[in-house]
């Protein structure tokens, strides 16, 4: 018994607009071990074309229909639920009609977190539409006067060229994938913060500011952070910046034995931190879907963190740390992990991760000596990928401009 919406996405291959900004349909179904699947899903939502194709391999039913469904299947039978998405009166019809709930991991949580080719060759597309938009916000933003913006006015605009560059790349925004975290000076120090008209913030100089969002596409779902300078901020600023920096450049680059959880990996985020006694109070990376949730399990480096880390898993790097009452930092790319490989002296198989995320880190708020000669390497080949692939999709000699100043070699 499925109870998930995300798991009827993935299986199913079909998408909707029930909750806001994840793009799912909500239902119920019934996968049985020798039969045709059913889904329960209310019929004004599924379209002809979408029943015609589906209706060669499942059968539809309507939500109400369920409860009979359970009754009538179940009798003497063994049912697999997952008992964190499991209703309890769902649960009491299934005892009631005589069968047996049998707990354990929703079967398509797995497979749907392994993202397969197809998969990750859209995902690695949306990125690059994504990537000209932020790049153009973040131009934009740089030559703006800052008592000329707010925390809402930078969200919306930034919404705005993701879906009007979308259109000029020939695929359209679906929708953001979550509200944007746009957060100046003081509220960037709230980790999750979310803007409002009456929390808005203007513009000042001389701090941080900070830009979590992320697009819907049809091929993908994308996620990132970036936190630039607004005039000179104060040299404590540019120290964590480092510091968050360089454990981001930890997780992007490290190789680690297959079977390697995602908590295994999380203190390799925070150890240049932990050095000068600093640390962040959330996890380093979430999964993240393909055209489905931003937010999605089981995967994750984090102290929780339990899942062995597979290929074709999708993961958010994202490192930081925040002072109250001034300013907070977050540097955030996606990272595939890659196919396991055995290295030529080694005696293990390993993986890596592969950094997915299109967008320059500002080099303004790096101080180059902190950095190690591996790590600048990293920056500098990281800002000639970003250039590379993005200054093609540019048309405006102005950003083309700042895009080449922005990825230049420190």
């Amino acid at each position: 018994l499925l109870t998930d919406p995300a798991s009827l996405a993935w299986l199913f291959n079909i998408r909707g607009s029930d909750v806001v900004h994840n793009p799912l349909a909500l239902g119920f179904a019934i996968v049985p071990t020798s039969a045709k699947p059913i889904l329960f899903m209310d019929n004004r939502k599924v379209s002809a074309e979408i029943r015609d194709t589906l209706s060669k391999i499942i059968e539809f039913h309507e939500p109400d229909q369920l409860e009979d469904e359970i009754k009538k299947r179940v009798r003497e039978k063994a049912v697999l639920c997952d008992e964190n998405l499991l209703p309890a009166y769902l649960a009491d019809v299934i005892k009631q009609a005589g069968g047996k709930i049998e707990h354990g991991r929703d079967p398509v949580v797995l497979p749907r977190a392994i993202k397969n080719p197809t998969e990750i060759e859209g995902t690695k597309k949306s990125q690059i539409r994504d990537g000209v938009a932020v790049c153009k916000f973040l131009c934009w933003l740089d030559h703006q006067k800052p008592s000329a913006i707010t925390e809402i006015s930078a969200a919306q605009k930034l919404e705005a060229l993701r879906a009007s560059n979308a259109i000029e790349m020939g695929s359209e925004l679906e929708e953001i994938s979550f509200d944007a975290i746009s957060a100046f000076g003081p509220h960037a120090a709230i980790p999750h913060y979310r803007v409002s008209n009456k929390t808005s913030l203007q513009f000042e100089s001389d701090t941080l500011y900070l830009i979590d969002s992320g697009g819907q596409y049809l091929d993908g779902t994308t996620d990132i952070t970036r936190t630039v300078a607004v005039g000179n901020p104060p040299k404590s600023a540019v120290v964590d910046f480092t510091l968050v920096l360089k454990g981001h450049i930890a997780i992007a680059t490290t190789r680690f034995p297959k079977g390697t959880r995602g908590v295994d990996l999380d203190p390799f985020a925070r150890h240049a931190l932990w050095q000068e006694g600093k640390d962040f109070n959330h996890g380093t990376g979430h999964g993240v879907g393909a055209y489905l949730n931003v937010h999605e399990g089981p995967q994750s480096i984090s102290k929780r963190g339990m899942e062995v880390l597979k290929p074709g898993m999708i993961i958010s790097n994202e490192p930081g740390y925040y002072v109250e009452g001034a300013y907070g930092i977050r540097i955030e790319n996606l990272v595939l992990v890659t196919e396991q490989e055995k290295l030529e002296n080694g005696n293990v198989e390993t993986h890596s991760f592969e950094t997915l995320t299109l967008a320059p880190i500002d080099t303004r708020l790096v101080a180059a000596s902190m950095l190690t000669d591996a790590e600048r390497e990293w920056l500098n080949d990281y800002h000639v990928w970003v250039r590379e692939t993005l200054l093609p999709h540019l048309s405006d000699d102005h950003e083309r401009d700042w895009l080449v100043a922005t990825t230049k070699a420190i």
